[in-house]
């Protein structure tokens, strides 16, 4: 039996994919993820797994390096043998996020929703608000 020190911690191959683009591309020691059926923390070796996700927080932690975390919502996570990707319809830097930010877009989509003349533009304003203040309630803002 050999015991492994904190510093010899296993790592896999992790890729965070938007729609728009790849924001992270990294070795890591694990990435907590909000699946539909409950979060679940995935490590090196992890069995494969296909989820889709829920609106959460995902959670990157990697050697030497602080915790990275996305607001995630829409999409799913694969679990297999290259390692994890996780393809989010959107993915949120926290680090990029702040609260009066957050406010002022939830305004903004209110005031689109009242000032919209078409059903669909109305719509859209609607689907931007819900995802807005799901995004507020995850982060506690």
């Amino acid at each position: 039996f050999l015991a492994r020190s904190p510093q010899m911690a296993d790592t896999f191959k992790f890729e965070l994919v938007s729609p728009e683009r790849l924001l992270v591309s990294a070795e890591v020691e694990q990435v907590l993820v909000p699946g539909s059926e409950g979060d679940f923390t995935m490590l090196a070796r992890h069995a494969p797994l296909l989820t889709s996700l829920r609106p959460g927080l995902l959670e990157i932690v990697s050697s030497g390096t602080a915790r990275r975390r996305y607001f995630v919502r829409g999409g799913f996570a694969e679990v297999g043998p290259q390692g994890l990707t996780v393809l989010a319809e959107t993915a949120i830097d926290l680090v990029e996020l702040e609260a009066e930010t957050l406010n002022q877009a939830i305004k903004d989509a209110e005031e689109d929703i009242a000032d919209a003349k078409d059903e669909r533009v109305r719509d859209r304003a609607k689907t931007q608000l819900d995802h807005l203040r799901q995004v507020q309630a995850t982060l506690s803002l």
